[in-house]
């Protein structure tokens, strides 16, 4: 499957691009300060203050962050967003594609592991962790095919479709809710947090 064909995405890659970087550079040991993407010009910082609201009455203008906020079951993923500082970010024109683990795959991380990542001094690999659920493109789930695709995180997501079933899986965590549309892009509900080869927690 063809990724990156909107030519919109070159100015929200730039901005992921170095979140990614300086997740990675933090993986390896290394003191990169927080970089902040400045690729989002007329996004409302605010946007996640907005009162919830359901999905079906969504306004237009909710990025996967407001769809996010407006549904419980993606509380935790919340939280973690504005933990990593990737609010803005995850709230730029697009278009993306986030597998979003739903509050019970955050919980079923090893006990106090999300506790730590929500640290302040945890926040470089807590970006490193979320930008590996993002696609810089729009997927919906009738595109997606088996194969692999490019994350945010600059590493590649394996993706298994059954065809029998219908079933999708990213790495080992299976798709229960596909299909979530924001205004930005696309959330697809996953019921596992996946990680990025040779990062554990």
């Amino acid at each position: 499957m063809a990724i990156m064909r909107s030519s919109k995405t070159k100015q929200w890659m730039v901005g992921l691009a170095s979140v990614g970087a300086a997740a990675l550079l933090a993986a390896c040991g290394a003191s990169e300060p927080t970089v902040e993407t400045e690729a989002t010009p007329g996004q409302d910082p605010m946007a996640t203050e907005e009162p919830a609201v359901g999905t079906d009455s969504m306004a237009e203008g909710d990025t996967v962050v407001d769809v996010a906020a407006s549904d419980e079951d993606f509380s935790i993923l919340v939280e973690a967003i504005e933990a990593a500082d990737l609010t803005e970010t995850l709230s730029a024109s697009g278009p993306m594609t986030v597998f979003a683990p739903t509050n019970e795959a955050f919980e079923a991380l090893p006990e106090g592991t999300l506790d730590e990542l929500l640290l302040p001094e945890n926040q470089d690999l807590l970006r490193q962790v979320l930008t590996y659920h993002v696609l810089q493109d729009e997927v919906p789930a009738a595109e997606v095919t088996t194969g692999e695709l490019p994350t945010a995180a600059g590493t590649p997501v394996s993706i298994q479709v059954d065809d029998a079933t219908g079933e999708v899986m990213v790495n080992e965590a299976m798709v229960v809710t596909p299909d979530i549309q924001a205004s930005n892009g696309v959330i697809h509900a996953i019921d596992q947090v996946i990680l990025p080869p040779g990062l554990t927690l």
